[in-house]
């Protein structure tokens, strides 16, 4: 496989506090030299959150706009891409850093399960979201946790509420949500290329110990893999990562064992259709 993989680096999320791993970066200047080390590692993509200074959720735009600046600064041309996930506001503040024009955000199109609660993204909500995104000139990540979210994005993408060629991940391994069960990921490459064109771009992220597994299938079946911090704070079941720089390295190594090369930050923007760097 000649593809090069991009490397999705989750840094933070909403949930992983520094009592679970300390290396957890909770602060803005935490968040970048965690995320500048990730991009040294390998990683291209950095998928944000912020917090507050108790470790809770936060949707601040002016947090957003500080960590967007300090990874621009020292990451060179690294995607930045901002989650609009719902653990961190409601309704439309959930996109109030969309006018920071990121390069990339997260854009759930559908409610599902989550361990305790229900994950909502009502149709009103999803559909100012990706309007938003359209007139900041923002790229969505499609997060599909359901077979049902791929093909919603693909009803929206002919719609023209998404602009280019989708980017859809596949997020299993969320407690009462999709399992990682590998014959629902293969449909979901069959999926994506059905719907959007056999060269379409797809990522996979898996959830705690299954975020390796999933990095496995990504890289081995040709898309691209996301790791971090927010989705898995070990290595092993008794061993805690200590960055979210290992985590990647181990893609990497799962890139060299596949005889993939691993995408520079020029070349994860041309496969995803993005502008150039600042």
């Amino acid at each position: 496989m000649t593809t090069p993989c991009i490397i999705c680096v989750a840094i933070t999320g909403s949930l992983p506090r520094k009592a679970d791993n300390p290396a957890v970066p909770v602060t803005i200047t935490e968040q970048i030299e965690s995320t500048h080390a990730a991009f040294e590692a390998g990683a291209t993509i950095a998928h944000c959150h912020v917090r507050n200074d108790d470790e809770t959720p936060s949707s601040d735009p002016e947090k957003f706009a500080a960590l967007k600046e300090g990874i621009e600064a020292h990451c060179p041309g690294m995607i930045v891409q901002l989650s609009t996930g719902g653990r961190s506001g409601a309704g439309q503040a959930r996109g109030g850093m969309l006018p920071l024009a990121p390069d990339m955000a997260s854009l759930s199109v559908g409610s599902n399960n989550f361990p305790s609660r229900v994950y909502e993204n009502p149709p009103d909500l999803v559909d100012w979201l990706a309007a938003e995104m359209v007139t900041h000139g923002v790229k969505p990540e499609i997060e599909a946790f359901d077979l049902s979210h791929i093909l919603k994005a693909h009803e929206m993408w002919k719609k023209g509420q998404i602009v280019g060629l989708p980017y859809v991940q596949f997020v299993m391994g969320v407690k009462n949500a999709m399992p990682a069960d590998r014959e629902v990921f293969d449909y979901y490459i069959k999926t994506v290329h059905r719907l959007f064109g056999e060269g379409a771009p797809w990522c996979a992220a898996g959830i705690g110990p299954n975020q390796i597994v999933l990095n496995d299938w990504a890289v081995s079946s040709g898309g691209h893999a996301r790791t971090g911090l927010e989705d898995n704070v070990r290595l092993d079941k008794s061993t805690l990562a200590p960055s979210n720089a290992a985590l990647v390295r181990r893609v990497v190594d799962l890139c060299a064992k596949y005889e993939r090369p691993v995408a520079t930050a020029t070349q994860a923007r041309q496969i995803l259709g993005l502008r150039a760097a600042p």
